[in-house]
């Protein structure tokens, strides 16, 4: 259930078809399984959503799914893929600590590279990278609690 002033993440598709995501603040809810009134950043106007396509804005909810399967394959994009990370916490209104970044980052020998770690809220977190499981030509990028 989302309250007036969350911060919330909704993941939908653009009028192009693509996947997009759009960052916002809660509005108003109109009671359990009803929509929920978003007021979407850089937006003049409201947007009723179906509650079940809104995350909560956290540092685990902020994940970018990327074409590509060879972005994994180079050491020299790997940290760039930190920094796309960070630019979205950012405009998803999160407060970030420090990144140390892991230079071209590690690997777990299953395809999985940790690429930094940082604070936020007192918690610390990696940033990793690997495909997806649903579709290997996607990478995701995320952090996730340590």
């Amino acid at each position: 259930m989302f309250s007036h002033g969350d911060r919330v993440r909704w993941a939908t598709t653009g009028d192009d078809g693509f996947p997009l995501v759009r960052y916002g603040f809660v509005g108003r809810s109109h009671g359990t399984g009803g929509p929920v009134v978003v007021m979407l950043d850089g937006e003049l106007q409201v947007d009723a959503v179906d509650p079940c396509q809104l995350q909560p804005v956290t540092v685990t909810t902020v994940e970018l799914h990327l074409d590509g399967d060879d972005l994994l394959d180079d050491a020299d994009v790997r940290p760039g893929l930190v920094r796309l990370w960070e630019a979205e916490a950012e405009s998803a209104g999160l407060d970030v600590g420090e990144v140390q970044r892991f230079g071209d980052g590690w690997s777990d020998g299953r395809g999985r590279w940790t690429l930094a770690e940082l604070v936020s809220g007192g918690r610390r977190y990696v940033v990793r990278a690997y495909p997806a499981p649903d579709d290997p030509t996607v990478t995701v990028v995320r952090a996730d609690p340590t």
